[in-house]
């Protein structure tokens, strides 16, 4: 008997529905004492109740901050009646460290426990990407998910993985191997928070907004273009409207998508992921992810021009821009060989597994066009990444 004609004797469909919500705002200088944003998002569900509150902070970002400790401590002790810290706030190493080491996130989950936390605590987590992915997943296994309320301080964090619904560490030199789908219970973009972010972290973040406007908004990528000496300074005011759009086109995906928490295999927003988790790992963490994700969207945009998938205009455009913003088109690891192979093509087995076994890349047709393809030829992505290190020696 086949599968499809099996019926069972008895059979008892379960099915439900459950609806997430959570709200995304943006503000300046939200720890000021009467400023009542971050009150609002610990405590706006249960307004009435005081709320255990434990704060992780980015370890790069209070170097650069000194008093932001101090200064949330003096918040909650303002706002004393809706917020209790249960601890001082604890310090978590930024950038790939915070995902890397098993004893980090063993050591925030002692953390949590000590400090009592229970459902109707929030865990409030202060720093870039890697230190809200490993937060917030060990904040999603105690008692089965704490609350968990955001404040990413980086561009990519805010554009991104900040506003999103999963968290993870990485595993077995594998990207976020161990993770979980998380909604956040809120998420404030303070862009103030920006303010003492380096240069290269700033543009480094900005990839993500090159990424989503490639495969989602061809307006948005063109203004990019037009604002792009600007962002590769870092001003403040395009900067802040780079990271609202790109935050609302991700969140826009997220909800009607289909797929939140990725049960099929397209996977758009992973445009150019691929070879950028593999490449972050083979430059030992020298790239910062955004790095990365730029290098691997001008791979992936050349194997679609190579394949006679995408215009060479728009191709040209993609790198003039990658170039304009400050960006990385290449990377020596790129060429690093395993046996006869080279090694980051493993990323598409990594991609593969990571999918369930049914490899879906997204390549473009035009900007603000992608398509799903669920093959690539070893031969043209070698080739591609031959005409990467020819560009970025002559560049």
């Amino acid at each position: 008997m086949l599968l499809k004609d099996f019926r069972p004797d008895e059979l008892h469909e379960q099915r439900f529905r459950v609806d997430f919500e959570y709200p995304v705002v943006f503000g300046r200088s939200v720890f000021a004492l009467d400023d009542p944003t971050l009150r609002w998002a610990v405590a706006r569900r249960e307004p009435e109740r005081r709320h255990p509150v434990f704060v992780v902070l980015d370890q790069g970002l209070a170097e650069a901050r000194p008093t932001l400790a101090s200064d949330l401590e003096r918040y909650v002790a303002a706002h004393s009646d809706a917020l209790e810290l249960r601890a001082r706030p604890f310090v978590l190493p930024g950038g790939e460290a915070a995902k890397n080491d098993p004893r980090l996130v063993q050591a925030l989950l002692d953390a949590y426990v000590a400090a009592r936390l229970d459902r109707q605590a929030a865990v409030l987590v202060v720093g870039g990407g890697a230190v809200l992915d490993a937060a917030g997943y060990g904040a999603s296994l105690v008692h089965r998910g704490v609350r968990v309320v955001r404040l990413p301080s980086t561009v990519l964090a805010q554009c991104d993985g900040g506003v999103g619904v999963k968290t993870g560490v990485n595993g077995d030199s594998t990207k976020n191997l161990f993770g979980t789908f998380a909604p956040p219970h809120a998420v404030i973009n303070d862009l103030e928070l920006l303010r003492t972010l380096p240069l290269r972290d700033a543009r480094a973040g900005m990839a993500e907004a090159v990424k989503v406007a490639l495969i989602r908004d061809a307006e948005f990528f063109a203004w990019i273009e037009a604002n792009a000496d600007a962002l590769g300074r870092a001003d403040a005011e395009p900067l802040g409207a780079l990271v609202r759009r790109c935050a609302a086109l991700h969140l826009a995906h997220i909800a009607s998508g289909g797929d939140p928490f990725e049960m099929g295999s397209a996977r758009p927003l992973d445009y150019g992921h691929w070879a950028a988790h593999k490449l972050e790992v083979l430059s030992r963490h020298d790239l910062r992810h955004g790095e990365a994700v730029a290098i691997g969207m001008l791979l992936d945009a050349r194997y679609a021009e190579r394949v006679g998938m995408l215009p060479a205009t728009e191709l040209e455009r993609l790198g003039a821009l990658l170039s304009r913003l400050g960006l990385p088109t290449y990377h020596p690891a790129l060429g690093e060989k395993l046996g006869e192979r080279l090694a980051v093509l493993a990323g598409l087995e990594d991609f593969r597994e990571h999918l369930g076994g049914v490899l879906s890349v997204t390549l473009l047709e035009r900007i603000g066009r992608g398509r799903e393809v669920t093959a690539l030829d070893d031969g043209v992505v070698a080739a591609a990444i031959a005409w990467l290190a020819e560009r970025g020696a002559s560049a």
